[in-house]
């Protein structure tokens, strides 16, 4: 620990999120549909999603964290996945789920009595590559700015609260799981396997290649939707109108005054102040174990010589100074503001002009000589540089909640259909018609809306929905038309049960073709012309590792396992594969070295620790969690994202 570590001076703490993404989220630009600090705009920042041992997880820790998340699966595949992807294989549940176990973790770890020092925290913060450039802290101004950058500010209290949560459970993880190691004989097993190579022929027999040949007759057709039925049910559906409260539409009517803008820049002034600071050097004589009339002996000699005309004070720094954090940097601790230094230190510095040489200046760490280098006042962005920004800002919130409200009040006095349409036409809201959809189908032209669907399909008939939350605003419901499931006639799904019995009969065609051919291939003198003679061609990998894909064939478990068990020249038995079937031949091998094996060992060892230690830790997490009590508010959790935004489905990137 550095002396400049101990000298930052840290104030209260406050409850946040734990810090697997926080060393992430200084970068990150949270969008403003997160932004719910808005009274009376849905659920309040400090509402309850969750709770450990009463402890909560409240909305703004949930919607901090999902922004981060989205942001950082935004710069990592770019267009190729969308919010509406993620929340569909339910992000938004993970991460919740995260929040609840990481207070479950810190909650452990007050059981277990376990501390984090405010030393701790700032080494940590010192040490973290965002507040590094050229490997020194980049100061208290830009360490502030990085944080207040985020939309919404984040205070230097809320993210080292969070950097003390993460010290805090990985003191945790190492009292619980420290003691697990790995033998060198398993990471030698483990290195061989993961490096050890083949290169592979793969011969496939694709049911593609049949599908012209299967004959299909309307009996083959009959027969098999009379022998299974069930598999082509038709599930339940509904249909309905509604009228939507379009936000955009209520924000082009939205006036935002002058004086609105000067009330909100008012009583936020703080979010556009960067708080005056100070440079500042220092020479420090450290008193602890030392005789401190002697110290302050030699303190007061040196600052005779740093007072004399021309002396060079970097130099004395770099000579006497006894903080290793800054000595070689002649004494420079950078810029900083208030409440960042000991109050001795701190006192002295802000009384200073530049140029200034202090007197002896002690503190708890011994006695500093001061030179102060240079100021920076508050500075205040005026009002008119951030009006436009500060307009948009409450002509959206202000939307936001008037739209809100417009949905509540239609919805409170509509009682049936007839009352829905007559309302929405005096406030000339759009009143559109879905056709018959599942639960599983999009909702119209809203697209992808599990929440409201599930809200329709329990609707009485002639009843009204209360507002439900749509990408593009709020919905107000009632169902026109329902189907319940059934079984359908032949007619309805003959393509269905055709297109199954040829991509059925395909398969078992190809895997006859590769039955036919694999013993012929194992004998054969020349494998390629062999496989040209049965009319089939060579697919050749390079020389690959377990995990990689195969050509035609991908990742396949059986097919890695015939690679890399069998002899070079080696063939396959006919191995299923999601196109049919293939054959695969090992052409060459790469066998690990005695040498690599030696040279990969200690980083492999302490990956696999690493790994054993999480998931022992994570046993040991699941058997304390089981003693608390974890409460989940879905009612809450359902109203804080709003519904999955409608927009269509792109493969996820490998």
């Amino acid at each position: 620990m550095t002396m400049l570590d101990r000298m930052r001076r840290h104030k209260g703490w406050l409850k946040w999120s734990l810090a697997l993404v926080v060393l992430t989220f200084v970068v990150l630009y949270f969008p403003d549909f997160l932004n719910t600090t808005t009274p009376g705009l849905g659920p309040s920042q400090s509402q309850a999603l969750a709770s450990v041992n009463g402890t909560p997880v409240t909305v703004g820790t949930f919607t901090r964290r999902y922004a981060a998340q989205m942001n950082a699966y935004r710069q990592a595949y770019g267009g190729q996945i969308s919010e509406q992807m993620l929340r569909q294989l339910g992000i938004d549940r993970q991460i919740l789920q995260a929040l609840i176990d990481e207070e479950a973790m810190v909650a452990e770890a007050g059981r277990q009595g376990l501390l984090v020092t405010d030393a701790e925290v700032r080494e940590r913060i010192l040490s973290l590559p965002s507040f590094q450039e050229g490997g020194r802290f980049i100061g208290e101004q830009r360490y502030r700015q990085a944080l207040q950058f985020n939309n919404p500010p984040y205070t230097v209290s809320e993210f080292e609260a969070a950097i003390r949560r993460e010290l805090l459970v990985a003191k945790l993880e190492q009292a619980v799981a420290g003691w697990v190691t790995v033998s060198d004989a398993e990471v030698d097993v483990e290195y061989r396997r993961r490096n050890e190579k083949v290169k592979v022929d793969v011969v496939p027999v694709t049911a593609a290649a049949f599908r012209s040949q299967v004959t299909v007759t309307d009996a083959d057709v009959s027969a098999r939707f009379d022998a299974n039925k069930e598999p082509y049910r038709i599930g339940e559906r509904r249909k309905f109108r509604y009228a939507l409260v379009d936000v955009e539409q209520v924000r082009a009517g939205v006036t935002v005054t002058d004086a609105d803008v000067q009330d909100f820049y008012t009583k936020n002034i703080g979010q556009y102040t960067t708080p005056a600071q100070v440079r500042a050097s220092h020479i420090l004589f450290q008193t602890a174990g030392k005789d401190e009339a002697a110290v302050r002996s030699q303190a007061e000699a040196v600052l005779a010589q740093a007072k004399a005309p021309g002396a060079d004070f970097a130099a004395l720094a770099r000579q006497h100074s006894e903080d290793a954090s800054n000595k070689d940097l002649g004494g420079d601790l950078n810029y900083f503001g208030r409440g960042r230094m000991v109050p001795e230190f701190e006192a002295a510095a802000f009384l200073m002009k530049p140029g200034d040489i202090s007197n002896l200046v002690k503190t708890q760490f011994g006695f500093h000589i001061i030179k102060l280098v240079d100021t920076q006042p508050d500075v205040v962005r005026p009002v008119t540089e951030v009006r436009e920004e500060i307009a948009d800002q409450l002509r959206w919130q202000k939307a936001q909640t008037d739209a809100e409200s417009i949905a509540k009040a239609v919805a409170s006095s509509a009682k049936t259909l007839a009352d829905l349409e007559k309302l929405a036409g005096e406030r000339t809201l759009a009143m559109q018609e879905t056709g018959f959809f599942l639960t599983t189908e999009p909702v119209g032209n809203l697209g992808m809306q599990p929440e409201l669907a599930t809200t329709v399909f329990g609707l009485a008939d002639g009843a009204v929905s209360t507002p439900q939350r749509v990408a593009r605003g709020w919905v107000i419901a009632s169902v026109t038309g329902r189907q319940d499931s059934y079984l359908p006639q032949l007619s309805e799904v003959r393509d269905r049960v055709r297109e199954d019995i040829i991509t059925e009969k395909a398969g078992q065609m190809a895997q006859q073709k590769a039955a036919a051919i694999a013993a012929d291939l194992r004998t054969a003198k020349d494998f390629a012309a062999a496989v040209k003679k049965a009319g089939l061609e060579v697919r050749s990998s390079e020389l690959v590792a377990r995990g990689a894909a195969l050509p035609e064939v991908g990742t396949n478990e059986a097919a890695e396992k015939a690679a890399f068990s069998l002899p070079v020249n080696g063939v396959s038995e006919p191995l299923n594969t999601p196109t049919g079937t293939a054959i695969l031949r090992v052409a060459e091998r790469s066998e690990v070295t005695t040498d690599a094996v030696a040279a990969g060992r200690d980083p492999l060892r302490d990956e696999l620790v690493a790994t054993r230690r999480e998931r022992a830790f994570r046993a040991y997490m699941e058997k304390a969690k089981a003693g608390f009590t974890i409460t989940t508010d879905e009612a809450l959790f359902s109203q804080v994202l709003g519904p999955v935004p409608a927009q269509p489905s792109l493969p996820l990137p490998r």
